[in-house]
């Protein structure tokens, strides 16, 4: 199993949150997905990258 670090990871959800507000808006706007349902992705993601910076700042062992 590959050991990825936290700043790894959180840099990877940065990098996808980035990549989705894109798309996201572009289906919005597209009417192929409500603003809601797009907010609600967004929100997500954006949970898993407080959770993985709250393990970083707590320094928990490295899990993946």
């Amino acid at each position: 199993m590959t050991t990825i670090p936290l700043s790894d990871q959180i840099a990877e959800v940065e990098r996808e949150l980035g990549f989705r507000r894109r798309v996201y808006d572009r289906r919005v706007a597209e009417g192929r997905m409500t603003r809601a349902a797009a907010d609600l992705h967004l929100r997500r993601m954006e949970a898993v990258q407080e959770t993985l910076r709250a393990l970083e700042a707590a320094q928990v062992p490295k899990l993946l």
